[in-house]
């Protein structure tokens, strides 16, 4: 198989025999669904191919090759009326500069539409029977000049428009006074984009344009030009329409059996690929009346690529091509509000919920309107990087979780972010790695209660309980080079705090495996103080009545979850159980279990890993 990572090209996909998931069976949904359509999914999630593929089936320049396309296809057995009966007209606003003067964006943006024009010109220059004019200084004179000529032939105009919103995705990172102020003088009044999209209603009014496809990541710019183009239907949220970007369960596993066979492993080997890519990359749910998840299309190409030409999984699960996404999280994190939201995201609990979905926010309620829990978790859902889950409130509110591994690292790393200075980070690195390696967690513990407790202590967050603490581990402990971690994780209906499972192509390395159970001692209601805890040594902490019921507590816990996890592993798991509680955010107390330790490798790499040896079980 030829993996097209980072191809949009339809044509170019099919005529070269690269490897390309069937979508082909939606184009009849999309003519029922209207003629002027809005789909929005979060950045590299294979909108632009869809794009392609609607150019490729509508176009009538492409009539003589459509049983070279389609005829292997699912829409081949069954092509629409409408096949190949349209001139095909393509904007891509990602190709204009949003840097610049107002003026300087407006002449980018008819640059751009009257070297499309003079593309469509070309291509149809043995259609068409009228000579197309592009004024050079004024695209929408070109556009209705294109239009004549439409409307001399005997077919109709279909226009596809890719990253509409790339303007307001622009501004809203860059948040800065002079970049609203462009931005609005592009959007609002008789704005360049606002004017652009009045044309392209206009053309609809029996001027030749008979159908348009739009996508984006969110409807940002839809509200804010309200008027020029309200004639769009909205179908990111129709069910029929949740996986018609990304791949399912079942074509991954399909694929990526090919590619086990290939390299020439086992049926094991194939389950255990399947449940790395499920773990890291599926869980995005784009409607909550639709039953299945989809996996990130760009993030299986990646993996799969690198499988199939090395027979071993990419050393990191995130692609650096999504890793912008940081930056959408730091916007938030900005936000008031906005840190606590991004806290109670990646401690897992089912509390992340909204009445519903905004569908129309401008730039204007972003940057300056309330901004409340409601606009931040649709933010951050269109972003990609929260999504739906089939779960409701009891008052039948939609709950939101993040989707997957990949995802939640870069919440770990943005509450490492907002939290930590860069000098403490190598520290922190480094009693990671001690406690990765050896089981030693009293240098994390210290770590912990020095450094990290006295910043969380200073935050006003909502989750000043056990999920807090656990939080503070997990972003500290996140590895995904080395582990499958997760929080919350369901094994047989009950749920483990922190399990952390070495990836098996790092189980060769000393690397241990980890269970640990959160418990939290609140001191007020305890008649404790800061200071009186600070001053106590760990024996006398231990020897506290409330400790002592929280540690008896998470010992009944950790033996059931233990039990399980190794009825799904096996002798290959190399765990340790911990169980540890927080005083207030003071200090901690752990306890070790003792555990049932497969041998580890004494591969050389181990070194490089953490220097260090086991410490006191009693913690």
């Amino acid at each position: 198989m030829n993996f097209p990572y980072g191809s949009s090209d339809f044509y170019k996909i099919i005529t070269q025999g690269r490897f390309y998931m069937d979508r082909t069976d939606r184009i009849p949904l999309i003519e029922d669904a209207g003629e002027h359509l809005l789909f929005l999914r979060p950045r590299r999630f294979g909108k632009s191919l869809l794009l392609s593929l609607l150019e490729n089936y509508y176009d009538v320049a492409r009539a003589d090759e459509f049983e070279r396309l389609f005829g292997h296809l699912k829409i081949g057995k069954s092509p629409t009326p409408l096949h190949n009966r349209y001139l095909i007209m393509n904007w891509d606003f990602s190709a204009v500069d949003p840097q610049g003067t107002p003026d300087q964006i407006r002449t980018s943006l008819h640059d751009h539409i009257n070297g499309c024009i003079e593309q469509f010109k070309v291509r149809y220059r043995d259609i068409l029977n009228y000579d197309i004019r592009p004024d050079p200084d004024n695209a929408l004179r070109s556009f209705q000049s294109l239009l004549a000529a439409v409307q001399s032939s005997e077919y109709k105009l279909y226009l596809l428009i890719d990253e509409y919103d790339n303007f307001a995705n622009e501004v809203l990172m860059a948040g800065q006074s002079e970049s609203r102020k462009r931005y609005e003088k592009l959007l609002f009044g008789e704005g360049a984009v606002k004017t652009v999209f009045k044309a392209v209603k206009s053309a609809t009014r029996g001027l030749g344009l008979d159908r348009a496809f739009i996508t984006g990541v969110s409807p940002v710019v839809m509200s804010d030009i309200t008027s020029g183009h309200n004639i769009a239907e909205n179908i990111s949220l129709a069910p029929k329409f949740a996986d018609l970007c990304g791949f399912s369960d079942a074509e991954v596993t399909e694929t990526l059996n090919l590619i086990v066979r290939e390299c020439g492993f086992s049926d094991e080997k194939a389950g255990e690929a399947a449940d790395m890519m499920r773990k890291f990359y599926n869980g995005y749910r784009f409607s909550q009346r639709s039953d299945g998840l989809v996996y990130n299309p760009t993030l299986i190409l990646y993996f799969m690529k690198t499988f199939q030409e090395y027979c071993e999984y990419p050393d990191e699960m995130l692609d650096e091509n999504l890793a912008m996404d940081r930056g959408k999280l730091a916007y938030i994190s900005g936000l008031a509000g906005g840190e606590d939201l991004i806290t109670e995201a990646l401690n897992g609990a089912d509390t992340l919920s909204i009445h519903r979905l905004s569908r129309r926010f401008g730039v204007r309620e972003m940057l300056k309107g309330p901004r409340d829990r409601m606009f931040m978790i649709s933010l951050l859902y269109y972003f990609g990087i929260l999504t739906l889950t089939h779960r409701k409130t009891e008052l039948g509110e939609p709950i939101l979780r993040i989707p997957n591994l990949v995802i939640k690292k870069l919440y770990a790393e943005q509450i490492q972010e907002m939290l930590l200075p860069h000098t403490d980070r190598d520290e922190a690195m480094h009693a990671a790695k001690t406690f990765y390696s050896t089981g030693d967690i009293q240098p994390l513990c210290d770590f912990m209660e020095q450094r990290y407790f006295r910043v969380f202590d200073n935050r006003d967050l909502r989750w000043a309980n056990e999920l807090t603490v656990k939080t503070a581990f997990l972003t500290l402990l996140f590895n995904d080079t080395f582990y499958i971690t997760d929080s919350e994780p369901e094994l047989e209906r009950t749920y483990a705090d922190l399990v952390m499972i070495v990836r098996p192509d790092m189980r060769q390395y000393q690397l241990l495996d980890f269970l640990i159970e959160f418990k939290y001692v609140p001191l007020g209601k305890n008649k404790l103080t800061g200071k009186q805890v600070r001053a106590m040594d760990r024996g006398s902490l231990t020897a506290l009545k409330p400790v002592k019921e929280k540690l008896a507590e998470a010992r009944t816990g950790l033996a059931e979850y233990q039990r399980k996890l190794r009825d799904i592993h096996g002798p290959k798991l190399r765990l340790n159980t911990y169980a540890v509680v927080g005083i207030g955010f003071d200090r901690l107390v752990w306890e070790k279990s003792a555990a049932k330790v497969a041998p580890a490798s004494t591969n050389v790499a181990a070194a490089n890993i953490a220097p260090g040896g086991l410490t006191n079980p009693a913690g």
